[in-house]
């Protein structure tokens, strides 16, 4: 998942946490098709790079946050407590439901091999824009900020390929009794 920034900030003025909701727009879903295997290999020292640098694809429509009003729920009880810039006990985590399917070209149907939910996220919209800003960075409208990887606690709400597997290691079948640990070119998403 992602959110667009609405209105601007200063230049060298953070979104404070009171008003990082009116800085954010609206939600897209979006994949960032990391390049596991690389990003294994340049994760020490260098962080994620080359492993998160070759797609990103986001759905074709923005909710507005207005529509997303609904599904507010409380935030997520952290520990430890974030520093102070970052606390806010207003709602902002959102009970969204979402699922990942595989379809390999044999299959009629996709395989669901996953479901978790957008409240799993340990650290809110809000909290993201605020800690993005908190040095001066000027968001922009249109700025879009992904939430990161969304897991739940069981492997069957795990949120990407890499945990889903355990690191390669198990496979796991799909409808067309096909197992998968890594995605081969003939597989998609859905």
């Amino acid at each position: 998942m992602a959110f667009f920034v609405g209105p601007s900030n200063d230049l060298g003025c953070p979104v404070p946490i009171e008003k990082a909701d009116d800085h954010i727009f609206g939600m897209v879903i979006m994949n960032d098709w990391s390049a596991r295997d690389i990003q294994k290999w340049e994760y020490v020292p260098l962080g994620p790079f080359l492993g998160k640098n070759f797609a990103t694809t986001i759905s074709p429509w923005v909710v507005p946050m207005a529509a997303l009003e609904p599904f507010k729920k409380p935030n997520p009880l952290q520990d430890p407590t974030p520093l102070p810039y970052l606390r806010h006990s207003d709602p902002f985590s959102f009970n969204i439901e979402l699922e990942v399917g595989i379809k390999s070209e044999s299959m009629s149907q996709p395989s669901i091999v996953a479901a978790t939910n957008f409240s799993n996220l340990y650290w809110t919209m809000k909290q993201q824009l605020a800690h993005h800003s908190v040095t001066g960075c000027n968001m922009q409208p249109g700025d879009l900020l992904g939430s990161g990887t969304i897991s739940g606690k069981t492997p069957d709400s795990y949120g990407s390929m890499l945990e889903l597997s355990w690191r390669g290691t198990k496979p796991l079948t799909l409808s067309d009794v096909r197992r998968e640990s890594f995605f081969s070119t003939e597989t998609r998403s859905s």
